[in-house]
Formats: structure tokens, C-alpha cells, sequence
């Protein structure tokens, strides 16, 4: 299935809808920084995302230490931002809320 790159108007139309996360030109994608009450907080966080990563076949980049857990989504195979990232950071969110 081919992914297309957002470009840059569809980018910024989006990200109205996402305020917790920022892009990150350099990286060509979007980070959201969360902080949980402590690592079994932080870890079931985690597996609840990666869980629904993998039914979408879509993995997120991230980092986790303690309590903190950074995420960044972007689409290689479109070299950049794609819908596929806004899906995620949206059912992200829906978590997190």
C-alpha cells in the first residue's frame, strides 16, 4: 500500500488537532513527551500503544525511562509525516485523555 508524505498545509491542518505533540523538522515526524506516576504506569501505557500499533501495522519510535516515555511517529516508506502518524497520535491521545 503506498503512503503519501502531508504536505506542509495538510501538516500544519493537523497538528491544530493534535496541541500535545510538535513537529520536528529534523526528524521529519511528530514528538509527544508524557510523564506517567511511575514505570508500571509508563510500561502499560506502552503496551497499550503497542498494541494498537501493531493491528495498524504502524510502529511508533520511542524512548522510555522511569516514568517518561518519548514518542516520535513518522512514515519511512513516505519519508515523512503521513496520515498514518495523526491516526496513531489521535488514538494516542484518546489514551491519554
Amino acid at each position: 500500500m503506498q503512503v503519501s508524505r502531508l504536505d506542509d498545509a495538510a501538516r500544519e491542518a493537523v497538528l491544530q488537532q493534535l496541541p500535545q505533540w510538535r513537529y520536528d523538522a529534523d526528524a521529519k515526524g511528530i514528538r509527544r513527551s508524557l510523564r506517567f506516576t511511575d514505570f508500571a504506569e509508563a510500561f502499560g501505557f506502552m503496551t497499550r500503544i503497542a498494541i494498537l500499533a501493531e493491528k495498524a501495522d504502524h510502529h511508533p519510535e520511542w524512548f522510555n525511562v522511569y516514568n517518561r516515555v518519548e514518542i516520535l511517529l513518522t512514515t519511512h516508506d513516505a519519508d515523512g509525516l503521513s496520515q498514518r502518524d495523526i491516526d496513531l497520535a489521535l488514538a494516542i491521545d484518546a489514551i491519554t485523555s
